[in-house]
């Protein structure tokens, strides 16, 4: 009988101490966006970067875009698969704060980054990276190129203009809310005269910006900093941004741990990582974007990287709050 206890108590304890060497498994995993980690993205060169630094092996898992990242960690939320989601952006803030999936940390190095740009006053979520949308534009096809959004609904641009859905793009859903902070209640009626102008409405940024350059059409919802990326790559200005007379609409990306994360230790690190200038001068020739580290120096590039005076944000509770409505309306106006 005694034998037996101690036979039972040994394989207590083996399965024990494997499940121990599981929990203090020093791989870290890291959710992000598809962009971030191809091979063309910040995530091969910034991974590697960080590894060396710590000696902490990182396992970086790309899984389509931002708000399919979030669903994934509130699917897990009661057993965490990652410790990490980069890519969680001001307009998901309150989402992701209401599925309580997010773990509150304020980084050693904090201060390298302006007040303006710390969309997270609860510390969930650490900005890495900023942007402004905009209407990128053919500078060979079109010679009188729109100043405002109202611009976009005349009978010259018909045709004119590639969209992406909000409901499957962050650019899709900065685009409609730029719309609704310039319209308010009125947005369904502008959307309507906006309808002739827009030549399609693609799922992803990607397909749309294809599109675009494949010469579909002159214009595309894109960002500021795109210009920066041909005159970079292709060594032309060819593609200009347009800075519209009321604003234009701001992004600002950020990345969390996830509460009962693995290895919480070293999930903090890499969030200080982020923010180090080791990380944050990847930022604008590797995911075109400004770097929220104020000591970074941009490359001459981004000379066509434009910023307007005013960047529009919308309060995130508004949007948590409203964000099903206003897409079922849009929806409504776009399938007519």
């Amino acid at each position: 009988m005694k034998r037996g206890l101690c036979m039972v108590m040994l394989v207590v304890t083996a399965v024990l101490s494997f499940t121990a060497c599981e929990k203090d498994n020093t791989d870290l995993v890291v959710y992000c966006y598809d962009s971030f980690a191809s091979e063309w993205g910040p995530g091969p060169v910034v991974i590697p970067a960080f590894e060396k630094k710590y000696g902490i092996k990182v396992r970086l898992q790309s899984g389509g875009n931002s708000g399919q990242l979030l669903s994934r960690a509130i699917l897990e939320k009661d057993n965490p698969e990652a410790d990490i989601v980069i890519g969680i952006d001001n307009n998901m803030l309150s989402r992701a704060l209401a599925s309580g999936v997010f773990e509150k940390y304020s980084p050693e190095n904090i201060g390298n980054i302006p007040d303006e740009l710390l969309f997270d006053p609860s510390n969930h979520l650490t900005p890495f990276d900023y942007g402004y949308f905009s209407i990128i534009y053919d500078s060979e096809i079109l010679k009188n190129p729109p100043k405002n959004l109202e611009d976009l609904t005349k009978k010259e641009y018909k045709n004119s203009l590639i969209l992406m859905d909000p409901r499957t793009s962050s650019p899709g859903l900065g685009f409609l809310l730029w719309t609704i902070k310039i319209y308010k209640d009125k947005f369904p009626d502008y959307w309507r005269r906006l309808k002739p102008s827009i030549l399609t409405i693609t799922d992803g940024w990607s397909s749309g910006y294809g599109l675009f350059t494949s010469g579909e059409a002159p214009m595309v919802l894109s960002y500021t900093t795109s210009p920066a990326y041909h005159l970079e790559c292709d060594k032309t200005k060819r593609y200009k941004a347009i800075l519209f007379e009321n604003g234009n609409y701001m992004q600002i990306e950020g990345a969390g741990i996830l509460k009962n994360a693995p290895n919480m230790a070293n999930a903090k690190k890499f969030i200080d990582f982020m923010i180090d200038i080791d990380f944050q001068k990847e930022i604008p020739l590797k995911n075109w974007m400004f770097p929220v580290n104020r000591e970074v120096s941009l490359p001459d590039s981004f000379s066509a990287a434009l910023k307007p005076e005013k960047g529009l944000l919308t309060n995130p509770g508004e949007i948590y709050k409203n964000r099903e409505e206003w897409i079922k309306s849009w929806l409504e106006i776009t399938t007519e």
